[in-house]
């Protein structure tokens, strides 16, 4: 017979159909079938053949006996119901939704606040959540989405990176997962304050003069009238949105908060959001490579940022981290695609485009732990000559 035919657990089917590890009980011989006395799981080739040899065509299997991967065991309801495996590409639509999602509500919740509304926490939760559970599962695509920036939107893209980031970074010091949602909530809503301040300060693509910079600082003061108004806000969320720019020497804004004064949410709140306001394209300047943004927040410690927390963020982000560009040894620039469980300078790049002939080459996927290149130097998208946005 070519087909398996089923009989509760025993099963009759073809000798040429027999695999390792199947636990055959009979025999079918003259038409009729035969117990047979050494019963048992096929552990060798020859057994088969010797099957084949006595002109045995088919035989009688115990399914339940058999081992698992010999093929015949059905799939448990279980393991029919486990989601499928999710590939990059699902992943990076996905944390495309997630981070569009969030930019529509911070600028859904600017304007209704700049109308004098109070701040609604349920959404913000509800996109905390989203954003742990992408973190949770692979941050690969959500960091490479995210360092795809425009400098038309940077309010609401640094709001929202922020908040990554905080989670990134809460994910990596092991913290529970409520303190990163709080986190993330004071993450979105940090700059909240900016609303109310003169656009013509906040957009100006020039230095500002003292005047202007102490107009700027006064976000943190709208902050704190916006915070009191928002009902069901946790003292962590207010935290965060209130004490980015404190500093550990006490002069920093708007309290004045000095040493221990600043909890340990309020301290990465203040590294996640100069680094990510260093990495960012604004309309005063170019954004800034990774690497260069970590010297910056060395040197701003141990006076301004905590030093011991500083090191760990250089960690937890990477040297090279998903999302930035890089420059291989043979010229070719890409974007770090893959770190997840890779040494820093071992990560999956996305080569675009070649230094050396001034041109777009196929994009090609190097995996650094099976290729004789490395990366020679990150690289900032001012330092190209073209558009890396497409390629994320």
């Amino acid at each position: 017979m070519s087909q398996v035919e089923q009989s509760k657990d025993v099963i009759r089917i073809p000798v040429s159909r027999l695999g390792l590890g199947m636990f055959v009980v009979a025999i079918d011989r003259k038409e009729s079938k035969v117990a047979i006395s050494n019963a048992g799981q096929i552990k060798h080739r020859d057994s088969i053949t010797k099957l084949n040899q006595a002109g045995i065509k088919t035989v009688w299997v115990d399914v339940e006996r058999s081992s698992d991967n010999c093929g015949l065991k059905k799939k448990t309801a279980a393991s029919l119901a486990r989601k499928p495996v999710a590939t990059r590409e699902t992943k990076q639509i996905q944390a495309k939704k997630i981070l569009s999602e969030a930019k529509n509500l911070v600028r859904k919740v600017l304007s209704e606040t700049y109308e004098g509304k109070a701040v609604e926490v349920a959404p913000f939760e509800d996109i905390a959540d989203k954003m742990i559970e992408s973190v949770m599962d692979d941050a690969d695509a959500l960091k490479c989405v995210s360092a795809l920036r425009t400098k038309d939107a940077y309010l609401l893209e640094h709001s929202v990176n922020v908040a990554f980031l905080l989670v990134t970074f809460g994910k990596h010091l092991e913290l529970d997962k409520a303190l990163l949602k709080e986190m993330a909530v004071g993450g979105i809503l940090h700059d909240i304050g900016k609303i109310q301040v003169d656009n013509k300060i906040l957009h100006k693509p020039g230095k500002l003069t003292d005047e202007e910079f102490e107009e700027i600082k006064k976000h943190q003061v709208y902050a704190v009238d916006i915070m009191k108004e928002a009902e069901g806000l946790s003292q962590i969320s207010k935290d965060v949105c209130l004490m980015h720019h404190e500093k550990l020497d006490g002069n920093g804004y708007p309290r004045g908060l000095k040493g221990d004064e600043i909890p340990q949410h309020g301290r990465m709140s203040c590294i996640v959001d100069i680094f990510d306001a260093l990495t960012a394209t604004r309309c005063y300047k170019e954004a800034m490579s990774p690497a260069a943004a970590f010297k910056i927040l060395m040197k701003l410690t141990p006076f301004h940022l905590d030093q011991t927390l500083v090191y760990e963020f250089i960690r937890c982000v990477g040297i090279y981290p998903v999302g930035s560009l890089v420059q291989l040894s043979d010229e070719r620039v890409g974007i770090v695609w893959e770190s997840k469980g890779r040494d820093a300078l071992n990560p999956v790049v996305k080569c675009f485009y070649s230094l050396k002939h001034r041109r777009y080459t196929d994009v090609t996927f190097v995996d650094l732990r099976k290729s004789d290149l490395n990366i020679e130097r990150g690289i900032s998208p001012r330092s190209l000559e073209v558009d890396p946005s497409p390629f994320y």
